[in-house]
């Protein structure tokens, strides 16, 4: 991350509009998003244990999911001031929605308490949790509580939810659950494996790209509160509630961690087009990046052992 923040900064013509300032963090992010994160859903779940209760971590996912919404929506209630909708609708996607692909994934795979052998936690936890609540329940409140009246967008959410189905993570899920039983040539396992751990430290150079591109901190106390909702509620509750069932050591560390993720840049793309207070969203995004680095010790410490 720290090397996408000095390439960034270094870059030439910082200031032309089309330079490569904006072109490589874009290209980048789209070659992510199509080829590189698929692939490394691929060659990390043919090392990955898929077998006990993979189950629970999307079911874990949406109860965190819906404890934000609910949160969120108590703290408007109780707020005397003015909300409007559109950042009503922002401050409730901030603290349901985390970052559990860019960020939670290589955070999950780098830790030495945890690795690839539990990787399959995070992914149920992403593939079936946050980009279902992202593009389902994320993007049908954005269309409730947008700027733009209801006559403009003719339902667009079910569109979003049935281009989920159509997502390459969803598609490189599938894909890696039936390749895991098939016996792939050794050059061809080991590369897939290794490009797995290039397209990992491609994540975090492209966090590091697009933290140095977030230039508007607006509403700093509302992002604040969601921040709180997003990084501190829900994984205490994710980890105190996964305790009192008796699940422990790193199924529960990896869906604790999960729930604590830095708010989502998916919902700087629901802001967009559903026309939300980007402002928030921006504020929420970059503010929660950087307080990653305060809370996911204080994770590490509280839930990583049995």
């Amino acid at each position: 991350m720290l090397l996408g923040v000095m390439l960034y900064r270094f870059a030439p013509h910082r200031g032309q509009p089309q330079g490569l300032y904006h072109q490589v963090p874009l290209g980048l992010g789209k070659f992510l998003f199509w080829v590189g994160i698929p692939l490394s859903i691929v060659g990390f779940m043919r090392r990955a244990d898929l077998s006990g209760n993979l189950y629970l971590a999307p079911v874990v996912a949406w109860v965190a999911i819906l404890l934000g919404l609910l949160c969120s929506r108590l703290w408007i209630g109780a707020d005397r001031l003015p909300w409007p909708r559109p950042t009503q609708g922002s401050f409730s996607l901030a603290s349901m929605l985390g970052n559990t692909g860019y960020i939670g994934y290589p955070v999950v795979l780098l830790l030495p308490q945890l690795g690839v052998s539990v990787f399959g936690w995070a992914l149920f936890y992403d593939a079936l949790g946050t980009l279902l609540g992202s593009y389902g329940l994320g993007a049908i409140l954005a269309a409730e509580m947008g700027g733009q009246p209801r006559a403009a967008v003719p339902r667009p959410w079910l569109t979003r939810l049935r281009a989920v189905s159509q997502n390459p993570i969803i598609l490189a899920f599938a894909l890696g659950l039936w390749l895991q039983s098939i016996a792939l040539p050794t050059w061809l396992d080991q590369g897939l494996y290794q490009l797995a751990w290039a397209i990992v430290v491609l994540s975090l150079v492209l966090m590091g790209l697009r933290i140095q591109q977030l230039s508007s901190w607006q509403h700093l106390h509302r992002a604040t509160v969601a921040v709180v909702i997003k990084m501190l509620v829900l994984p205490l509750a994710v980890g105190l509630g996964l305790t009192l069932l008796g699940v422990d050591g790193p199924p529960r560390l990896v869906m604790t961690l999960q729930a604590g993720m830095p708010c989502a840049f998916s919902n700087l793309v629901l802001a967009e087009a559903y026309d939300l207070d980007r402002d928030l969203s921006v504020t929420c995004v970059g503010l929660s990046s950087a307080v990653l680095l305060l809370t996911l010790p204080l994770w590490l410490w509280a839930f990583a052992g049995e």
